[in-house]
């Protein structure tokens, strides 16, 4: 059962419990779905685009310029990441001048909104903040107060989908 809660292996005990309780009674799908009832519309790249801006500027306005935001189907297989935020800086002349790249798994193509939006926000957080620290953290919860909570339930949605081999939306 352990392998099956690999998703949360760093939360309680009593989390851990209470999710494969969920699982021993084939009732993970219930779970989510009372809380996240439906997908979202958000399938193409500029529509990803357009959500990450808007979190952007009204959370981060001032951080450096997102170059490009896509879905990218290879994520989850091949980085075992859910998304990833990268950056290059180059000189040009007296300056150095960056990039922002925010790449998310195809993955969420098929998932609530809520799930969507943590991992932009978390992705946007590495904008200013590059380490998974008090201070990263806090901006994740500014941009979206139940960040917390969505994670624990994107990690369970992770352990749905491992062990059944489908989507919920």
């Amino acid at each position: 059962m352990m392998d099956a809660l690999k998703y949360l292996s760093r939360y309680p005990e009593h989390l851990q419990q209470s999710v494969a309780t969920l699982i021993h009674e084939e009732r993970l799908d219930q779970y989510l779905l009372g809380k996240y009832p439906q997908g979202h519309q958000i399938k193409t790249d500029q529509a990803l685009r357009d959500v990450v801006m808007t979190f952007k500027n009204r959370y981060i306005r001032k951080s450096g310029p997102i170059s490009k935001v896509v879905y990218d189907p290879k994520l989850h297989v091949v980085k075992n990441a859910l998304g990833t935020h990268s950056y290059v800086s180059r000189v040009q002349g007296q300056k150095l001048k960056s990039k922002n790249e925010i790449r998310v798994s195809a993955l969420f193509k098929q998932a609530p909104v809520e799930f969507l939006e943590m991992i932009v926000v978390h992705e946007l957080a590495h904008v200013k903040e590059k380490e998974h620290n008090k201070a990263f953290y806090q901006l994740c919860c500014h941009m979206l107060p139940d960040y917390h909570q969505v994670e624990f339930d994107v990690r369970v949605y992770l352990t749905y989908q491992e062990l059944t081999g489908k989507s919920l939306y």
